[in-house]
């Protein structure tokens, strides 16, 4: 029996939940990151996997489940875990749970938890904290009993299959400003390439899905979106982003 952690975290904090799933599980863990091209694989019914992912728009980001098709899930478990920046994470997890059960794998419990939302930091900010953490620990025993007795029934949780909310994509396309260094990391660890590693200052634009991870991995901080226009969107959005939301959790 082997353990996954499978995450698709370009700024870290899908990666921070699963983490605080994993360690509280026990056992060892083999880090599968969709953040960059991943091999083939084929799982077996005795292994488990924690498969991890963002909700951008209320949906599984389209490079995640790209990567997620190169594996076979063989009858393996699955514990799902959708992240939302404190809005709602909408059909996030009954398209993860539809992609994987299409691989193969036995969808046995599913998480949405909260973490800092990725453009708009003031909403969430911190979490998840000590008493996400908490919570995540006392789901993480449940779970264990749940697979030690190995009677998997359907996840009852909100959110259609099949007839998914569209995506709208992503608004905010980060550029470099005048402190950029050229030295090429966010090229390197961009999900999509879509900086050129020849010069980092050009960004295609279509392919940039605007995850935020080269904002994030800059070390000189060198890339930004628009200030203002983040601002005046963040005050638009305050009635659905503001307020303390709640990590919901599916045996």
């Amino acid at each position: 029996m082997s353990n996954y952690s499978i995450h698709f975290s370009p700024t870290g904090g899908t990666k921070k939940v699963a983490d605080i799933l994993t360690r509280a599980l026990g056992g060892a863990w083999q880090e599968v990151d969709l953040c960059r091209e991943n091999e083939a694989m084929t799982l077996t019914g005795e292994d488990l996997c924690l498969v991890s992912v963002p909700s951008y728009g209320g949906r599984v980001p389209a490079v995640a489940v790209e990567r997620l098709r190169r594996i076979r899930g063989g009858g393996a478990k699955a514990v799902l875990v959708c992240v939302y920046g404190n809005r709602e994470w909408d059909d996030t997890l009954t398209e993860l749970q539809d992609v994987l059960e299409e691989l193969g794998f036995v969808c046995a419990a599913a998480v949405a938890a909260v973490a800092e939302h990725s453009m708009f930091r003031q909403y969430a900010a911190g979490r998840p904290d000590a008493d996400d953490a908490a919570e995540l620990t006392g789901f993480a025993g449940k779970l264990r009993e749940k697979l030690e007795c190995g009677v998997f029934g359907p996840i009852e949780m909100p959110g259609k299959h099949g007839d998914y909310k569209p995506f709208g994509g992503g608004a905010f396309k980060p550029e470099a400003t005048g402190g950029c260094t050229g030295c090429g990391i966010c090229a390197e660890r961009c999900p999509v390439g879509a900086i050129d590693p020849e010069k980092p200052q050009t960004v295609d634009r279509d392919r940039c899905i605007s995850c935020m991870r080269c904002i994030a991995l800059c070390p000189a901080n060198a890339r930004a979106v628009d200030a203002n226009v983040v601002a005046a969107v963040a005050q638009r959005l305050e009635p659905l982003l503001g307020g303390h939301k709640e990590n919901h959790l599916y045996l």
